[in-house]
Formats: structure tokens, sequence, C-alpha cells
């Protein structure tokens, strides 16, 4: 047992399922313990993931009542609870539309498509429910590791590159675009392409994500615009 920093005692769980691999077993006692995932649950949440959007939208100001957003590989849905809130999205006005090939359970103000986005049809499937240009492109997409860290960064990545392709073709002049990438050398090309489309470009780690995890975030803000160039990279 131990005691928290406002002198509460907190409790650790421990996995004692000797049945378990010991990989499995760490991964589940970090996971029971994660104040993150204590908190989804207490918040209503329906993942840790959530708190990520949140600090990062906390500190960057992406999304804002009324805006549009679409939401890329949305499984199990925290992002869109957040960005319907924020939006102020009704199942009557629906301003958020999600997509994942995952099953989400319905979600108020969030229009929900069952699809993989790397289907051909599935950008005009996301534009037709949106109803019109979006404020905001979102995606947590991120590929089934193998345990191989450079085939993983490079699946992950092509992943981002569509991603940034659909918001490119899509957003609202001024709107940003926010996805999940790997640790591991970011493609020269795609960094080439959001420094010319937006205002800047960022890579963010929200303390959220996991220190020891190699996942960070690709934050392009300021869409100039489709045929418009030049602009600068930054770190937060």
């Amino acid at each position: 047992m131990a005691r928290g920093g406002d002198g509460s005692r907190s409790l650790h769980t421990r996995v004692k399922n000797t049945k378990v691999k010991e990989s499995s077993r760490r991964w589940l006692e970090r996971h029971l313990n994660d104040p993150y995932v204590k908190r989804s649950k207490m918040d209503g949440y329906r993942s840790r993931a959530a708190y990520k959007f949140l600090e990062i939208n906390e500190r960057h100001k992406l999304v804002k009542k009324g805006d549009r957003v679409v939401d890329l590989g949305a499984a199990p849905g925290g992002w869109s609870q957040i960005v319907s809130s924020v939006t102020g999205s009704t199942d009557e006005a629906p301003r958020v539309v999600a997509i994942d090939y995952l099953d989400i359970d319905p979600i108020p103000g969030v229009i929900i498509l069952k699809k993989d986005f790397l289907d051909e049809d599935a950008p005009a499937a996301l534009m037709a429910a949106l109803g019109g240009a979006p404020d905001l492109v979102i995606s947590d997409m991120a590929a089934p590791t193998v345990g191989h860290r450079q085939t993983d960064h490079i699946r992950t990545m092509h992943l981002v590159e569509v991603a940034a392709d659909f918001a490119i073709s899509v957003l609202k002049p001024g709107g940003h675009f926010l996805a999940k990438a790997f640790q591991g050398g970011t493609e020269r090309e795609l960094l080439t392409l959001l420094k010319q489309r937006f205002a800047s470009v960022h890579h963010v780690k929200p303390p959220a994500s996991r220190q020891e995890s190699v996942e960070s975030f690709i934050l392009a803000k300021g869409f100039k615009g489709r045929g418009v160039s030049g602009a600068g990279m930054e770190t937060a």
C-alpha cells in the first residue's frame, strides 16, 4: 500500500495469475494502476487516450463551438466524445463524423461510419456525412504492431500520410490536422508537404502519452488552402 501526494492511501493492483505471460502480466498491471485509466472511468471517457487530446487541445486550442470535425480511426471513441462536447454537436445537428473498421458504441452528436478509412470510397462517405468542410481532422490511427520498431514506424507513417492527404484535400482555410505517429524519423516528404500547406508544424507528446512509449503526435496548424506553400517547423 502506498500513500498519495495528498496524504490519501492508494492501492497498487498486482496481477498474480501465473498462466499469464510475464510481459502480458506487466502490461496488465501497469494498465490497472495507470492514473489516466482510473480517471477515464470516473470521468466517463472510453479510454485514457481521451486525455491526450484534452491536453493537446488545452495548449493549442484546436477546436471550438460550432466547428466541424472528422475523427479517423476513432474506436473506441474517446476523442469523438470530447470534440462532440466542445463543438456542441447534437444528434439533430451533428458536427462530428467518426470512422473505424472496429465497432464504436453510439456517441451523442457523432455520426459513426463502420468502415476502413483506406477504402477508396471512405473520403467521399465522410464528407457526405459531415455536410461541409471540416475545421479539424484528427487521426489516432496506428497499424497493428509486429514488434519490429522500424516496420511498425513505416506502417503507421503510411496511415499518417494518407490522413494528411485527406486533410489537405478537405480542410477549411485556417483548419488544423492532428495525427498520431511513432518516433523514429518522420518522413521528410510528409513534413515538407505539411510545412507548405500549414502555417506551423509541431511535434507534440502530451503528458498522458506514456514516457516509455515511442508514440508522438504531428500537429499542423493554420491550413493555408490548396495551392499555397511556405511555412516553418516548430516543436512543442
